[in-house]
């Protein structure tokens, strides 16, 4: 009897239904200060651990697939590029200031847990990767310091086990610091918010005049540009290099036909890409098993906790410090633990329009750095411990 929905006919209009839901309830106080990617998440995991939705099925994998890069695409033809001249000092110290953070830590706390894990200075290495860059650098990681499956095996279970309420915890953040008087109290720097979203932009899930012209015209140029920048990065890219290579092809192929007079007409570009971000995370909510939370190994697991935990203190410690905006401290985070588009995604989730770009170009810095800090913690933590 369960799963409920298990077929991609029944789960297809359940997952447009939740949307759906989630962004008409943005009209209601609770849910607004939520914000809707929190909510989807949180409706995707009460729906799989209630078992009405199973853990995974291939319209899943299709959405992961395509929904990302259309969102991206989507999100960056709706940038005035000319907006992102005076963010470009804070942004590199605050992603410079977290792969910094991530590795030191890594370090520090690879000498304590490391000998207790088999291939422990390898698993430094791996974390430093992930955690600078996503997932995909773990990999690339792993199969360069030549791990075994189940060195590899146990390191993606602790990432998913302390990553994922991490990810969630990220997109509530903007709706948190932003409705948390003492947060604002103690760090003041922020951007004031006609600066990160145009003045003439309606608010977010208002209703808007569109024509299906625009919508029509978006779409096909979003699903283009993913394509053409897939095929030029399969084609030019080593497989290393191959998914952040296509992720900066489509900035920029957006970037460049987002300054043209005639695309800078059409209208629904954020609100579209904000509709498929939203179909992609509550897919993230329905991958979010409660059961996995107790079925990892101890000694990894509390490693990738300390990591994280602390290299987000001290990071957001050395920021407030130099006085960077919020904002930039919010998406360098998610950059560098999760990935660029995460960080997109959390800033169009918080309605920071124009900063949408910035925290995809935090996640690329950060995704580019990884396999080189990475690889070089992992020797570092094998010097300091005998391996």
């Amino acid at each position: 009897m369960f799963p409920l929905f298990k077929t991609t006919e029944t789960l297809l209009p359940l997952i447009l239904g939740l949307t759906a839901f989630a962004m008409w309830v943005q009209k209601i106080k609770f849910f607004k200060n939520v914000g809707p990617a929190m909510t989807v998440v949180v409706f995707g995991i009460i729906f799989v651990n209630l078992r009405i939705v199973p853990s995974f099925q291939d319209i899943y994998g299709t959405i992961i697939t395509y929904c990302v890069p259309v969102a991206t695409a989507l999100y960056l033809l709706s940038m005035d590029i000319s907006q992102l001249r005076k963010m470009a000092r804070q942004p590199l110290i605050a992603i410079a200031c977290a792969i910094f953070c991530v590795s030191l830590v890594s370090v520090v706390f690879g000498i304590i847990f490391a000998p207790r894990i088999n291939e422990g200075w390898k698993v430094a290495g791996m974390f430093v990767g992930t955690y600078t860059g996503g997932s995909s650098n773990l990999t690339a990681i792993a199969v360069g310091l030549e791990a075994s499956q189940d060195t590899i095996a146990a390191a993606n279970a602790a990432d998913y086990v302390i990553g994922i309420p991490t990810t969630i915890l990220m997109f509530a953040a903007p709706a948190i610091m932003a409705g948390s008087k003492w947060f604002q109290r103690k760090w003041p720097y922020r951007f004031p918010e006609a600066e990160y979203s145009d003045e003439n932009k309606s608010e977010l899930l208002g209703k808007e005049n569109w024509s299906i012209v625009d919508i029509a015209i978006l779409l096909a140029l979003a699903f283009g540009i993913v394509a053409l920048s897939t095929k030029i990065a399969n084609a030019i890219f080593p497989a290393s290099f191959t998914s952040p290579g296509r992720i900066l092809l489509i900035s920029t192929f957006s970037l460049i036909l987002a300054q043209v007079p005639m695309i800078k007409k059409l209208r629904g570009q954020f609100q579209l890409g904000l509709f498929f971000s939203l179909l992609f995370l509550l897919i993230i909510g329905f991958l979010v098993d409660l059961g996995g939370f107790f079925n990892s190994a101890m000694s990894i697991t509390v490693y990738c906790l300390c990591i994280i935990a602390v290299s987000i203190v001290i990071h957001m410690i050395l920021l407030r410090l130099f006085k960077i905006r919020y904002e930039y401290m919010a998406l360098s985070i998610t950059g560098a633990i999760a990935d660029g588009t995460t960080a997109a995604l959390v800033a169009a989730g918080g309605g920071w329009k124009n900063l949408v770009g910035v925290g995809l170009l935090m996640g690329i810095i950060g995704g580019i750095s990884g396999n080189y800090v990475g690889i070089g913690v992992a020797y570092i933590v094998k010097a300091l411990i005998g391996a």
